[in-house]
Formats: C-alpha cells, structure tokens, sequence
C-alpha cells in the first residue's frame, strides 16, 4: 500500500480486514516495525477519534508520531495557486507540505469539506495538494469527500458482528440535524459496501441523494420504514442536499431512528461515526440499548489505523 485515501488504495479489502482483526487480538505485536521512522498527523479540522485512534495506532507501531493542529498552532496557511500573500495568510501550502515531507516519512491529514463551493469540495482542493506535493505517502484522515479510515473501521465492525452464512442487509439511513453537515461518511460508506458482500441500500428523504459518483447503481429509497425492513445493520449519519449544495430541504416525516422503527428490523444491529446528536439523529434508547454496536465500532478505528499504517511501513521498509 503506497497510500490511502481510498477503498481503491486497498488490492484485497477482506485481507486487510482479516489483518486488522488478527491485530486487535495483538495490538503490541508490531512495535519495532515502526522504529526510526514519523507520522505526522495534520489537523485542519476538530477531532476525536481520529486524533486518538491515530495516536495509539501509530505508538502500536513504535512510530514517532507528530501532531499539528494546523487550524490553530500553524500559520495561517494559502491554498490558492499564484496568490499574492499581501494578506493575512503567512504560509502557502506547498512550501508547508515541503517542509512537512522532511520531517516525516508518512503524512496523514485531515481536511473538512468547505460546504461554499461545490467545485472545490468535489475536487478535494486541499487533499489534491498534499498529494501533488508531498514525497512520502499520504493518508486520508477525512477529506471533502471521504472517510477512509472511518469505513474500513466500518468493514471491520460489520465483519465482527455477522456470522451468518447469508448476506447481511445493510441500510445507510439519512438523519436529521441542526445544521448542513458534509458527505465524506456517507459517500466513503457507500463506496466500501460496494466492496462487501453485503445487500446494501440507502435511505434518505427527497432532495438528499448523494453523489452518483459514490453511490453508483446502489438503490436508493425515499421511505425509510420500506428501507429499513428485514435489515441486519443499519449506519446512521446526516448529510446536507448534494444537488442543491449544502442545503437543507424541509423534511416533514420522522426520520430520527427509535426503537419503534427498530421492530421492522431484523433486530438489526446499529452503528454511528460519532460524533452524534442524540435525540436529534438517534434517540437514547437507540444509542444506549443492546443494539448498538456505536463503541465497538469506534474502537474499531484503532485497528483500521494499525493496519493501514502497518501497510504503509511494510511497503517504506521493503525500499
């Protein structure tokens, strides 16, 4: 693996998979492999889980990690090329990344999507340049567009939980929330369960499809009960309008999942990226009962770190 930004930066998703559950069985069973060799992690954007999960991953690994929280302790960084610095940004990005690539032997980053301008969010204009210009490998750790490191970590919790010999349903339901909220979990979701074998739908309102480019020919349902009926897993996650960018149309029907809805399920097992509004996109009883699975899944970003760090390392040192 020479980076990851993608589910096509993976060649086998059930090995990696495989991989990452034999490393939770032993997280400290690779501490030399990351000897001599840094990370350093880039925050553009607030985090939890991905900042811890990332920490612990990386000194699994015996890796010297460095962490930036570019937002606030860097200097205020310019994006734009052939910009005429006469402003208040100090830095552009491209001599950042520079610097960067003599520091450390992989990159990992995080960078939101801007949630102004369509163009720019499409096009990953900030991830595309710590791509263009860094020299050591990259690392995704949630772009304009997706999530990673998230839905491998997802792949990981499903994998866990389903024993059955039949094809588990797994439903992508739409939530509600307060305010416009980015596409990066649910394009990266419906892009690795296109990978699984898995039933895979998408449940959302009218006016909230996600981006073909992600979704491709999985079907989409605009009734969430129709949707949720007889499913096994059931990922809970709001998104603005694709279409209507950023937008928020009027939704008039409940789409806040609760236990009622549940009962059409087949006890289905329910899962969330966290952070979650509770009692806005889940209701307590949901987020507390015995079918969540929303901890074991975000411990899982541990181990969807590990293993793609582990992947990194193994390519670095075979150099």
């Amino acid at each position: 693996m020479k980076k990851f930004t993608s589910v096509s930066d993976v060649e086998n998703l059930q090995e990696i998979i495989k991989k990452a559950l034999h490393i939770k069985e032993n997280p400290l069973s690779e501490t030399e492999k990351g000897k001599g060799k840094t990370i350093g992690l880039v925050f553009l954007n607030s985090s939890l889980r991905t900042r811890l999960s990332s920490q612990i991953a990386a000194q699994n690994l015996g890796l010297n990690v460095l962490t930036l929280n570019a937002a606030q302790e860097a200097w205020n960084l310019e994006f734009a090329d052939g910009a005429v610095m006469n402003g208040d940004t100090v830095e552009h990005i491209k001599d950042a990344i520079e610097v960067l690539n003599q520091y450390c032997d992989i990159i990992a980053v995080r960078c939101f999507a801007g949630m102004k301008n369509k163009e720019d969010d499409v096009n990953e204009s900030i991830l595309s340049q710590f791509e263009q210009h860094a020299k050591v490998p990259v690392i995704s750790l949630e772009s304009a567009t997706r999530h990673p490191l998230q839905s491998l970590a997802d792949c990981i919790t499903i994998t866990e939980n389903w024993k059955e010999e039949l094809k588990p349903k797994v439903v992508l339901t739409w939530a509600p929330h307060i305010k416009p909220i980015a596409h990066a979990v649910g394009n990266s979701f419906a892009e690795w369960m296109q990978e699984m074998d898995v039933d895979f739908v998408i449940a959302n309102p009218e006016g909230y499809d996600l981006d073909k480019n992600f979704t491709k020919n999985v079907e989409v349902i605009h009734d969430q009960d129709e949707a949720l009926k007889d499913a096994d897993f059931i990922y809970v996650k709001n998104w603005s309008s694709f279409d209507d960018y950023a937008a928020m149309p009027e939704v008039k029907e409940s789409w806040m999942l609760t236990n009622k809805k549940l009962e059409n399920t087949n006890q289905a097992k329910v899962m969330h990226c966290l952070p979650v509004r509770r009692n806005v996109e889940l209701s307590d009883e949901v987020m507390d009962g015995e079918n969540s699975i929303i901890y074991q899944q975000a411990k899982n970003r541990i181990f969807s770190a590990q293993v793609v760090f582990s992947e990194i390392l193994d390519e670095l040192n075979s150099k």
